[in-house]
């Protein structure tokens, strides 16, 4: 009977370990097929997602080489464009590292063609905003080419392109990092500077001389310097503590012997800028300064508090996830530190993850929020951030949409028991006002097992629920159903007659996607930044296209 041949060849409704009829799907690390992205795509999801700590199919090593590679190809095609969009994304804090977008851009300085390296060298002072930046480039850019004078003009333009004051703060807090120094900088590039800025460098390469502590004024771009060598030779508490409330000193340039000292941390809470803060709140937890009904307690709590200073701060929602499942667990990943946390501040870092999105309009669409707890999504770290994996990352994503949107359901999937109806899908008992160290713990302890993307739609037509958008988060490694995800959403929309929209959220620097391309109403999305949220809304009432 010809349903013998549809049965093993149709549009409609193909195994996932083959390819969908006539499409351009290639095969993933999985063994499945999906969409490729474009290079284009790959080089966002490389600079916001990283390829630190590899995936459940691809190691480290395997994922960075592809990602490389996609990377040098987009250089290839359009060196300028591609060098713009590392700088945008980095400057835009799209991602929790930035050590993917530095090593895009030392790539482009190496590989590209001459326009291509001035526009990279030309961007160092974007991308590398800071000293350990800076380190960090030089290290990268080394493997791919030597010190020639485009390298030097642009390292020492970074310096010269900060004001006394500036170019002071970056010397003292970051003096060395990854086997570079400034001195060792400062010495290569040759850079001419004059005045201040000029004492600033020779004390950095050991020849210049500073005046007396009591004689700089706290104002003098030179007297941060004096106090660092002051605090390198203070021999009591009180000492290091003066030195830190009178010049605003910073945990890298107080003597690691002097940071086990409750009175020299509650010096540097005093100035201490908000990164550092959720950094640090363990530590200060530990040695006893934050404790419940503390006073250092309260100051820690109102700083995160602070919407504005939080906006200013730039901090990515990642790492007030990453602060929060730390700083709640007592203990961290490494080491065998251990502290008893404080609810006020664990409280305090929850809000602050949300109050990091900007505010969305809610859309009153019927969203289904459908979160991949498979077995590979267990195993993928979130942008090499330790005890972050990428499902518990899509569960703390899923809330904030969860928060906005009134018309919601959230489900967890993996291709466990299929071939029956409704298996490998249970709706999650997660909502918005849960603490999210909760809500990560809870998908962690589910049961992992093979991927299928197409599940999400699949259940939604099954139980003939009204869904607008559904938004899947995954890796794309999907490989286990008889159905493609973008063939069981069109077959959702041909069944309720409803113009379901999926967006495909990747969780994982690869090349691959379960969103058609060919497909308005489907969207791939990289990324947990603030703009995701705003990005979703208004591709769910039609406003925007693949971001």
């Amino acid at each position: 009977m010809i349903t013998s041949y549809t049965q093993h060849y149709s549009l409609r409704s193909t195994p996932q370990f083959e390819p969908i009829p006539g499409s351009n799907q290639i095969c993933n690390s999985a063994g499945g097929y999906a969409f490729a992205v474009d290079d284009w795509t790959q080089l966002d999801r490389f600079l916001i997602l990283g390829s630190e700590g590899g995936s459940y199919y691809a190691t480290a090593r395997k994922l960075t080489v592809r990602n490389a590679e996609a990377v040098r190809r987009c250089v290839a095609a359009d060196g300028p464009r591609a060098v713009a969009r590392i700088a945008e994304v980095s400057e835009a804090g799209r991602a929790p590292k930035n050590d993917p977008a530095i090593f895009a851009l030392a790539l482009a300085a190496a590989m590209g063609d001459v326009a291509t390296r001035t526009a990279a060298l030309a961007a160092v002072p974007r991308v590398c905003r800071i000293g350990t930046h800076l380190f960090a480039f030089v290290q990268a850019v080394e493997g791919f080419r030597g010190w020639g004078r485009g390298l030097k003009r642009a390292v020492a333009a970074w310096y010269a392109g900060k004001e006394p004051q500036e170019l002071a703060y970056q010397l003292a807090k970051y003096q060395c990092r990854g086997g570079w120094s400034h001195r060792d900088l400062l010495r290569l590039c040759h850079v001419k500077l004059t005045g201040t800025a000029n004492d600033v460098a020779r004390w950095a390469v050991g020849r210049g001389e500073l005046p007396p502590v009591d004689v700089v004024a706290p104002t003098d771009p030179l007297a941060l310097l004096v106090a660092v060598e002051a605090v390198n030779r203070a021999t009591t508490v009180d000492e290091v503590v003066r030195l830190v409330r009178d010049y605003g000193l910073v945990r890298e340039c107080v003597p690691t012997r002097w940071l086990s000292k409750a009175a020299v941390w509650d010096a540097l809470l005093e100035r201490m800028p908000l990164g550092a803060l959720v950094r640090n709140l363990a530590t200060m937890t530990r040695i006893g300064l934050l404790s419940a009904g503390s006073e250092a307690a309260g100051r820690a709590v109102e700083s995160l508090g602070d919407s504005e200073r939080l906006r200013r701060s730039r901090l990515h929602p990642v790492s007030l996830l990453t602060a929060l499942r730390t700083y709640a667990a007592g203990q961290g990943v490494r080491g065998a530190g251990r502290w008893a946390p404080v609810p006020a501040v664990s409280d305090a870092l929850d809000a602050a993850f949300y109050a990091a999105f900007a505010h969305v309009e809610p859309t009153n669409k019927r969203w289904l929020l459908a979160l991949d707890v498979s077995g590979s999504m267990g195993w993928s770290m979130v942008a090499g951030v330790p005890n972050l994996s990428a499902r518990e990352a899509s569960a703390a994503m899923a809330l904030v949409t969860a928060g906005t949107e009134s018309a919601h359901e959230v489900v967890g999937f993996t291709g466990r028991g299929h071939g029956t109806a409704g298996a490998g899908v249970e709706p999650l008992p997660i909502r918005r006002g849960q603490r999210l160290d909760a809500v990560t713990r809870f998908i962690d302890a589910l049961p992992m097992g093979p991927t299928d993307c197409a599940l999400p739609m699949l259940y939604a037509q099954e139980r003939k629920l009204a869904v607008d958008v559904f938004v899947v988060y995954t890796d794309s490694e999907t490989w286990h159903g008889d159905m493609h995800p973008a063939q069981a959403l069109r077959q959702y929309r041909e069944k309720t007659g409803i113009p379901a929209k999926l967006v495909v959220m990747g969780m994982v620097a690869n090349e691959f996607s379960i969103a058609d391309p060919d497909d308005a109403g489907m969207l791939d999305v990289v990324g947990f930044d603030t703009a995701v949220p705003q990005l979703l809304a208004q591709f769910a009432v039609g406003n925007a296209g693949n971001g």
